[in-house]
């Protein structure tokens, strides 16, 4: 929905800009452009309920500036209102404001990074809705390897892209050292050049094994020892073996994670905001009940940085999916005005609330448990799936067991249904080579071969091939049809399945987390929970299928459910 017409700015409350420097020049003359001629270009809104504010202002915050200065609060100031939420207003202020050509490439990189989050980290959508090439992006994005002061002079025309880009290499501690000299001095790109080749590959910041570098030609010591002109002890002048180790130790370390998190990736410049760190509490929570939700999510994980000033370092309780967290906080927040609310009303006509011994209002005994409706389940991975399936064939086959009428009844069902090409005939071979015995020659293609083959066997033979037929369909039916016939058989999988080490296996420790919420094992462990937990993923699985006064019968997680 789209509407264009005039509010009062005094109506209207500043949103998040995006760009962060005003150049105070350019401000003053838009300011005086206003006054003499007015707002042509309407700002974009969106409707808000907050006080005296009726509009956010989602695009356009320097003709609202200057506006304000221009004329005050009371000046009509056109507006195009778009009743969008937050994740989608953000998404607009982005769009038009990286679209602008006034822009410095610091404020550039720090806009597209915010849209990449919004576009969940995939670098070539984001490039198409800039207009960029993917290799102008990434040159973008490799800026936020600067420090804040470097990004600040950029945009402040203090220095340049080369600068900048060149000074991106050094930890942001050493940016800050060597930016006031540079600015000062007046330090072409060259001399910047200089600098950063005799410190970008200091032997004491990596993070691989360095027992190689003791004796290589490369390593500043032994160049000291062989020549009368060298650059500063412990240095690597080989920058591309350099960074290979350095890669190959980033992967080690995120391969090391995998079996704690769904998703590990290695972060790059400009990939902080595709991901965020899971909160319960605070302005940016989600509520307990969904981050519990969160740890079974493919989206929740860890990240091993790969950015100059953190290389190595391991982030854990990350989520990837920044649209859906915002979504998630924003209805946890809802959620609570929501319940408070009707307290408010109820107390107006009745006595005040109680305080609270720190003298605040008590929460609301009855407010919701839950912010959120997600369910609190492990994620089907491909293996969790597959194991799943395995798990309703042997169980439907258990249930059957030798029962010759039922057996009948469903594979008759089978075939008229039209399923009966899902007929496994070679596991229906096996089960006649058992039943007949081994030395039978069984027919392959041969109809007439096949009828004496069966016309040889016992009537119970033949009773029992009808359930061997039965299983050979179970076994090959699509997962579909098995899990009607499941459903239409009432399959009770709880009689069948109890916790074990092949199913642990298949699941990271923080979904590990989720099932023992689920299936009791959290309480059960009680004290213990927190020290069971912290050990590697071979000890907690032995742990969890080892717990004291615990019983596993009947504890079916609902991802194996049908």
């Amino acid at each position: 929905m789209q509407e264009q017409l005039t509010a009062p700015l005094k109506r209207i409350r500043i949103g998040r800009n995006p760009r962060t420097y005003f150049d105070p020049k350019a401000l003053a003359e838009l300011t005086e452009s206003i006054r003499q001629h007015g707002v042509d270009t309407p700002i974009i809104v969106r409707p808000i309920v907050d006080g005296d504010f009726d509009y956010e202002v989602i695009a356009g915050g320097r003709r609202y500036r200057g506006a304000m200065e221009a004329h005050g609060e009371d000046f009509a100031m056109p507006i195009v209102v778009k009743d969008v939420d937050e994740v989608e207003a953000r998404r607009i202020a982005l769009t038009e404001n990286i679209q602008r050509d006034n822009l410095s490439p610091a404020e550039e990189a720090r806009d597209a990074a915010e849209l990449l989050g919004l576009q969940g980290g995939d670098r070539d959508v984001t490039a198409k809705i800039l207009g960029w090439s993917r290799a102008t992006l990434d040159s973008r994005l490799a800026l936020l390897n600067c420090s804040t002061a470097v990004l600040d002079a950029l945009s402040e025309r203090k220095i340049n892209i080369a600068h900048a880009e060149l000074l991106a290499a050094l930890s942001k501690e050493n940016q800050d050292k060597v930016l006031p000299v540079v600015v000062a001095e007046k330090r072409s790109a060259a001399d910047v050049r200089k600098l950063v080749e005799s410190a970008s590959c200091a032997l004491a910041s990596a993070i691989f094994d360095k027992a190689d570098c003791a004796g290589c030609p490369h390593n500043s010591s032994t160049q000291a020892q062989m020549f009368g002109e060298a650059i500063g002890t412990g240095n690597c002048t080989n920058r591309s073996c350099f960074n290979d180790k350095t890669e190959k130790q980033l992967e080690a370390t995120a391969t090391g994670l995998r079996d704690e998190f769904q998703t590990v990736r290695i972060v790059r410049a400009g990939d902080n905001n595709t991901r965020v760190q899971l909160a319960v509490d605070g302005p940016k929570g989600v509520g307990l009940e969904q981050a519990k939700a969160c740890h079974a999510c493919t989206n929740y994980g860890a990240a091993v940085s790969g950015l100059p000033d953190s290389v190595g370092k391991v982030y854990r309780g990350q989520c990837f999916d920044t649209v859906c967290n915002m979504k998630k906080v924003a209805a946890r927040i809802q959620a609570e005005k929501a319940a408070v609310q009707p307290k408010q009303a109820e107390g107006a006509k009745s006595a005040p609330a109680a305080k609270s011994p720190s003298g605040t209002a008590s929460k609301t005994a009855g407010a919701p448990a839950s912010t959120n409706p997600s369910v609190t389940v492990i994620a089907e991975s491909e293996k969790v799936k597959a194991y799943r399936v395995k798990l309703w064939r042997k169980a439907l086959r258990v249930d059957i067991g030798m029962n010759h009428d039922l057996a009948r009844q469903y594979l008759i069902a089978v075939v008229l249904s039209g399923n009966a090409r899902h007929i496994e005939d070679g596991a229906f071979r096996k089960f006649f080579e058992r039943m007949v015995g081994g030395d039978v020659d069984l027919p392959m293609a041969d109809l007439p071969k096949s009828v004496s083959a069966v016309q040889a066997t016992s009537e119970k033979i033949q009773a029992d091939l009808m359930i061997a037929m039965l299983f050979a369909a179970i076994e090959g039916l699509e997962v579909t049809r098995l899990t009607q016939l499941c459903k239409s058989h009432r399959l009770d999988l709880n009689k069948h399945w109890k916790l074990d080490k092949e199913f642990l296996e298949l699941i990271t420790k923080s979904e590990m987390l989720v099932l023992a919420d689920e299936i009791g094992i959290r309480a059960a462990l009680g004290d213990n929970f927190k020290k069971v937990f912290a050990k590697s993923k071979p000890e907690l699985i032995e742990a969890l299928l080892k717990v004291e006064g615990f019983d596993y019968a009947g504890k079916l997680p609902k991802v194996l459910k049908f």
